[in-house]
């Protein structure tokens, strides 16, 4: 299955552009043979444009994310929409499951090549180093775990990195391949290299980070988007600036990676 990781090149706060260059980078990913599409963390709206989360903020079957899956069923790709701000009231108004009646959250949503929605992850760790994300959104509770083009997928979002246990929980779950959407800044670029390769490691997964580029008025993303397989060897990655990814993944190097080496029957209940 081919892979592609799309680091947009994002402008904070310029949803209609944004909008337009992940639609092109979902185009440009189909025409090189992708199966499986995936966008950064709050690519419409930029991760540090705080002040225009509620202006940017929509249901998860609203207008930004309905394009995207016609675009995934015009092309016939897979599409991890990266994430959006959702309008959580907007979402349970259309019949969504929701973790609150009210407020917005940082959510991902999974679409098949039929352009069918898969699964929703809203984000569960928000991040308060010195950020407004804890105190402007809620967190998630679902953390789904989906079948599709021979790999049982999860996904998590940037900060969720820094929690192992989660990812265990994902692999307890079956999951096979875990994809992070993430807006990831300077200067912590030892964190960024070193977290996703230890969770595909523990876990025996493949793990695909994928993050913006640009700048922000107090931060710059650092980009570097990556494809681990279970051993923590990285396929494909980037440097910072925009750049589309692709990365060829099993499904059969999991199961023979696991059998190869299998700590994870080695584990223990503390």
């Amino acid at each position: 299955m081919k892979l592609a990781l799309t680091q947009l090149g994002v402008e904070h706060g310029d949803v209609g552009g944004n909008r337009d260059r992940a639609l092109a980078a979902v185009a440009d990913a189909a025409g090189r043979g992708a199966d499986l599409v995936a966008l950064p963390e709050l690519w419409n709206v930029g991760y540090f444009a705080f002040d225009a989360y509620s202006r940017a903020a929509e249901s998860v079957t609203g207008p930004t994310l309905s394009e995207l899956s016609v675009a995934a069923a015009d092309h016939g790709v897979a599409l991890l929409a990266g994430s959006i701000i959702e309008d959580l009231a907007a979402s349970a108004e259309a019949g969504v499951d929701v973790p609150a009646r009210e407020g917005l959250a940082n959510t991902a949503v999974l679409f098949d090549a039929d352009g069918e929605r898969r699964a929703i992850y809203r984000k569960h760790h928000l991040f308060g180093y010195e950020s407004a994300e804890t105190r402007l959104l809620t967190p998630g509770e679902a953390l789904p775990v989906v079948d599709m083009l021979g790999f049982s997928v999860g996904v998590t979002t940037c900060y969720d990195l820094r929690f192992p246990e989660q990812f265990r929980s994902l692999m307890d779950a079956g999951a096979t391949l875990v994809l992070v959407p993430s807006a990831w800044p300077y200067p912590r670029v030892e964190h960024w290299e070193t977290l996703p390769r230890a969770r595909a490691v523990e876990n025996l997964a493949y793990v695909a980070t994928i993050n913006g580029a640009g700048s922000a008025p107090d931060a710059e993303l650092l980009g570097r988007s990556t494809v681990y397989d279970p051993w923590g060897t990285t396929l494909a990655s980037t440097a910072d600036e925009p750049a589309l990814v692709t990365a060829e993944v099993d499904p059969d190097r999991v199961r023979r990676v696991r059998e190869e080496f299998p700590a994870l029957r080695d584990r223990r209940d503390y």
